[in-house]
């Protein structure tokens, strides 16, 4: 069962065993004898202690506080009072309250967890990012299982540039909630930084070296920029022109624009210069697919990729096309099941999989693939509007 509870101005789902942090944490009762010292005190806390229970329960948290805080000036040696009016505090989002209150409880009993943890919350809320570390990593010691002082934990170190460490914490988190959406938005976030902060200290050594345009390639083509890829890679074969994988780079890059004959012009330069490219072999057997060139050259070309790298899962289904240009669709169908194996999430290949066995007059397995590859397509597309309201929920929920 987990709890909606609004932390600053974004939603978090708290666990059951959580909520905890946020009611009436830690019982009175069974701290009387020892701390307050008396049967007459022990009796007042008492009454007080369930009349803050009740109000708590009715919604009424200013009388609650109120019963803490009187609680706490009759028996001000009492622990779990500290920690019970701090929650409360933390509930109405009064952080600063909340943190001096419960920095109060633990000097009186530092074996506390839920009031460290809530401390460190308390102090992230507040900006104060430095305090808030330490009291989210005794938190986490003390109870390694406490998912949500770990997420703050990632949240806060964040905050204080130490990205390393929240991956850190982050990909352990992934590893226990693998359908948290908000923990992979957070570690795309920290890996962002991470490359970031890569590419600048690379462009500090050398703004100007083959590998910064490259990289600033790869970066534009993260953002669907092939053109401004194209003029980085550019940059990068003026530098380096017989160096492997500069033309290929650049091809590519041209291919996912659809200039086929500059793509082409440089996979076969790649070529002159690394003729055992795989890579570039089986683009080159993609181009001349693309541009309906022989199917026979194509085929070599993807053959010849293949017998130089035989883990080319990638390049099957372009062998397939050519098989099936040349009617040969029994070969194409086992290059296609081959590469369904190695990803079975890929449409296309369960798209022409279908195709092929039609033409072998196979009707139920192409139509079994046919609807497979509907299935997929819209999850595809399923996953792309998700993401982008993940991302619209994001900027509403950062502001």
């Amino acid at each position: 069962m987990t709890t909606v509870i609004v932390y600053s101005k974004e939603i978090v789902l708290i666990p059951r065993r959580i909520q905890l942090l946020l009611l009436v944490v830690l019982c009175l009762s069974c701290k009387l004898g020892a701390q307050t010292g008396s049967a007459s005190t022990d009796g007042r806390v008492e009454e007080l202690y369930n009349q803050a229970k009740a109000a708590q329960s009715q919604g009424d948290l200013t009388v609650a506080i109120a019963k803490y805080e009187e609680i706490l000036r009759v028996s001000p040696r009492l622990g779990p009072a500290y920690n019970n009016l701090g929650a409360l505090y933390f509930r109405l989002r009064d952080y600063s309250k909340a943190a001096a209150v419960l920095e109060q409880g633990l000097k009186v009993d530092p074996a506390m967890l839920s009031a460290s943890a809530l401390l460190g919350i308390s102090f992230f809320e507040m900006g104060e990012y430095q305090k808030a570390r330490p009291r989210l990593e005794a938190a986490l010691r003390a109870n390694p299982h406490d998912t949500n002082a770990q997420m703050f934990l990632a949240k806060d170190l964040m905050k204080l540039n130490q990205y390393q460490e929240a991956t850190l914490q982050l990909q352990q988190l992934a590893t226990q909630q693998p359908k948290n959406q908000e923990i992979w938005y957070l570690l795309a976030r920290v890996y962002m930084k991470l490359s970031e902060q890569s590419l600048a200290r690379m462009n500090a050594i050398d703004p100007n070296s083959v590998l910064a345009h490259e990289l600033s390639a790869e970066v534009m083509e993260a953002m669907n920029n092939f053109d401004g890829a194209v003029v980085e890679l550019k940059k990068a074969v003026d530098m380096a022109p017989r160096q492997p994988g500069t033309h290929y780079k650049l091809g590519d890059a041209y291919l996912s624009l659809a200039q086929l004959d500059s793509a082409a012009e440089q996979f076969q330069e790649e070529l002159a210069v690394d003729p055992a490219s795989c890579m570039a072999l089986w683009k080159m057997g993609s181009v001349l697919l693309l541009k309906n060139a022989n199917p026979e050259d194509a085929l070599a070309a993807v053959n010849k990729a293949l017998s130089l790298c035989p883990s080319l899962s990638d390049a099957l289904p372009d062998r397939a096309r050519a098989f099936m240009k040349l009617n040969r669709n029994q070969e194409a169908v086992t290059d296609l099941q081959a590469a369904a194996k190695a990803d079975p999430t890929e449409p296309s290949t369960h798209f022409l999989l279908s195709k092929a066995l039609r033409a072998l007059g196979r009707v139920e397995e192409a139509q079994k693939e046919m609807q497979t590859f509907s299935k997929l397509e819209e999850s595809a597309r399923e996953a792309v509007a998700e993401r982008a309201r993940a991302v619209i929920k994001n900027k509403e929920t950062a502001h």
